[in-house]
C-alpha cells in the first residue's frame, strides 16, 4: 500500500538523520587540512543586497505556500482509507521531497536576507550541500517514475495494477534513492576534501558545491567536471526516457476514438509536463550558468536561478496537481471540511 511505501521511505530518512554524525564522518571525513575555516559566510545574492528584504518576503510567502500545499497533499493521500493508486503514492513522496528540499535552504536564506545571520559551520555547510543535491537527484528520479506510471496507465491500462504493484513501487523508490546517494557521495567527498586556506565568504545564498569549490586553494576542476558530467548524464537520460514515454502516450491518446477520453488523457499529461518543465528548465539553466562563470552569466543571475530552482517547483507542484487532479481536489476538500468541522464542533 501507499502507507507501507511511505513508511519505508520515512524509516530510511529517519535512519539517515539518526546516524547523521556517522553519515558526516563517512561523507566528509575529518577535516583533511588544518587551514580549513571553522565556518563559512553566505552572502545571499551578490549585487542585490538592497533587495534582500523584498526577496525575504517573497521567499517566505513561497515557502509557506509550499509547506501548506505539500502538507495538504501528503495528509489527504495518507489519511484516505481507500486503496491508493500508484500515482497518488508518487505524488505523496514528491510532496515530501519538495518539503525537505525547500526546508533545507529557505529558512537560512530568509535569515540571511532579514537579519544578516550568514554564518554556517564547516560540517553543517557540507551536510547541507549533500542533502540539497541528494533531494534534487531523488526528485528527477521521481519525475521519471511518474512518466513511466502515465505510460503504463495510457498505453497498457488493462495491465496497470499488475505491473505497478506496491513491491514494484517500493523497488523503484529504493533504486531512485540509491542512484542519488551513489552520485552525490563522491561529489561531496571531493569538494569537502579540498583545501580551504583562503577566504571563507561563499558568494551564494546556500552551500552550493560550485560556489564552495571556487574558494578552494587547489584546482576545483575535477569536482566541477564530475558534477557537470554526472548531472548531465543523470538528467539527460531521465529527460530522454520521459520524452520517449510521452511520445508513446500521445500516439496512444490520439488513437482513442472518444474525444472526451482524449481530452482527459491530454489534461493529465499536460499537468505532468508542466511540473517537469518547472523542474528541469531552471535546474539545468542553473547548472550550466554556474559552469560558464560570471564572465558569461552575471553572478547574481546564477544565484537567483539556483534559489528559484530550489523553491519554485515546491511551491507550484501542489497548485498544479491540486488544480488538475480531480480526485486529489476532492480528497483535499474532504480533509479540510473534516478538519474544520471537527474543530468547530469541539469548540462549541
Amino acid at each position: 500500500t501507499c502507507q507501507q511505501i511511505l513508511q519505508d521511505c520515512f524509516l530510511l530518512i529517519h535512519h539517515l538523520c539518526i546516524n547523521g554524525k556517522k553519515v558526516s564522518l563517512v561523507m566528509l571525513g575529518p577535516a583533511p587540512h588544518n587551514g580549513n575555516p571553522a565556518s563559512f559566510l553566505l552572502v545571499g545574492i551578490p549585487g542585490l543586497q538592497s533587495s534582500h528584504l523584498w526577496l525575504a518576503i517573497s521567499l517566505s510567502a513561497m515557502y509557506i505556500i509550499a509547506l501548506l500545499g505539500n502538507t495538504l497533499i501528503v495528509t489527504a493521500i495518507w489519511m484516505n482509507s481507500t486503496p491508493h493508486e500508484p500515482m497518488h503514492c508518487l505524488l505523496c513522496v514528491l510532496a515530501a521531497v519538495d518539503i525537505v528540499m525547500a526546508s533545507l535552504v529557505v529558512p537560512k536564506m530568509v535569515s540571511i536576507f532579514c537579519s544578516g545571520d550568514s554564518s554556517i559551520s564547516f560540517n553543517a555547510c557540507f551536510t547541507q550541500m549533500f542533502f540539497v543535491h541528494l533531494a534534487t537527484a531523488v526528485e528527477t528520479g521521481l519525475l521519471l517514475t511518474m512518466a513511466f506510471d502515465r505510460y503504463v496507465a495510457i498505453c497498457k491500462p488493462l495491465h496497470y495494477k499488475r505491473i505497478l504493484t506496491p513491491q514494484v513501487m517500493l523497488g523503484m523508490s529504493l533504486t531512485i534513492t540509491i542512484r542519488a546517494v551513489t552520485f552525490m557521495t563522491p561529489l561531496s567527498w571531493m569538494v569537502s576534501h579540498l583545501p580551504f586556506c583562503g577566504s571563507n565568504v561563499v558568494l551564494h545564498s546556500y552551500c552550493e558545491h560550485i560556489a564552495l569549490a571556487r574558494l578552494a586553494c587547489a584546482d576545483p576542476m575535477p569536482s566541477s567536471l564530475y558534477s557537470l558530467i554526472g548531472s548531465s548524464i543523470m538528467v539527460g537520460s531521465d529527460v530522454v526516457f520521459i520524452a520517449a514515454s510521452y511520445i508513446l502516450n500521445l500516439r496512444a491518446v490520439f488513437g482513442l476514438s472518444s474525444k472526451t477520453a482524449q481530452l482527459k488523457a491530454l489534461s493529465t499529461c499536460g499537468s505532468h509536463v508542466g511540473v517537469m518543465a518547472l523542474y528541469y528548465l531552471p535546474g539545468m539553466a542553473s547548472v550550466y550558468a554556474a559552469w560558464l562563470g560570471q564572465d558569461v552569466v552575471p553572478l547574481h543571475t546564477q544565484v537567483l536561478l539556483a534559489d528559484l530552482y530550489m523553491i519554485t517547483p515546491a511551491t507550484l507542484n501542489p497548485i498544479i496537481y491540486g488544480m488538475r487532479t480531480k480526485q486529489l481536489q476532492e480528497r483535499i476538500w474532504s480533509y479540510l471540511m473534516h478538519f474544520l468541522f471537527d474543530h468547530s464542533n469541539l469548540g462549541s
